[in-house]
């Protein structure tokens, strides 16, 4: 470690360990550092949602611990966040339309290479969407708030804190926390008899984060505790 990264180091175990002031401090001081980095990557604002889902990353996945301080804490969350919008690009790219001849043959080698895909999915994913819409439900009606405030309403972190009277760090942590429960809660109902398999929860899962389709948060949100779902 290099001694003159040694505040950075020790702000990084602070907030790894969950220290309230110390993730306050650092998203005051570095959350301008990344929207800086990510409008630098891309001016046009369409990095933001990767520095954002970076604190959420920070937070929840402990990535703090992979900071071993032999750069400045700035350094590091620049080349961290540079390094998933390559991921991001590269991974755009790989699905770029192909020329004619090369889609043809691409997709003839999918079919005779590829597992067909499961003829009861439509079925998993309605049983998906009801699963999240009860897990919604039994969310506290200040989870739900937020929830709708920062992906239906599309604040940001900080107005999302402003109208909830929270500072910006709680709103991410919250949401992470959230999410979790939300995941959780719906692959335990998967599970139930008749009981999904794991692979087929992935598929579910992956089918979903390709095409929302009908999984309308905001129409989850809107719906009141008592209502009972009439969609599927």
């Amino acid at each position: 470690m290099n001694a003159s990264y040694a505040r950075d180091l020790e702000l990084a175990r602070q907030c790894a360990a969950g220290d309230e002031q110390s993730w306050e401090r650092f998203v005051l001081e570095y959350r301008p550092t990344l929207y800086r980095a990510a409008d630098a990557l891309d001016a046009s604002g369409g990095a933001r949602d990767l520095a954002d889902a970076l604190y959420a990353d920070l937070y929840s996945k402990s990535l703090f611990r992979y900071f071993q301080g032999r750069s400045s804490l700035a350094t590091w969350l620049r080349a961290v966040l540079a390094q998933r919008y390559v991921d991001r690009v590269r991974a755009q790219k790989r699905f770029e339309p192909l020329p004619d001849e090369d889609r043809t043959a691409a997709a003839g080698d999918a079919a005779a290479g590829s597992d067909p895909p499961d003829p009861d999915l439509s079925g998993h994913l309605a049983r998906l969407r009801q699963a999240l819409a009860r897990a919604v439900d039994r969310l506290d009606s200040r989870d739900r708030l937020r929830l709708g405030c920062y992906y239906v309403q599309e604040l940001t972190l900080a107005d999302t804190g402003r109208l909830l009277k929270e500072h910006e760090a709680t709103v991410s942590r919250q949401l992470a926390r959230t999410r979790r429960a939300l995941r959780e809660d719906v692959e335990r109902q998967l599970q139930e008899p008749p009981g999904l398999s794991e692979a087929q929860i992935a598929e579910c899962f992956e089918a979903v984060s390709e095409d929302a389709g009908p999984l309308d948060l905001g129409q989850l949100l809107g719906r009141k505790k008592s209502e009972p779902d009439r969609s599927i």
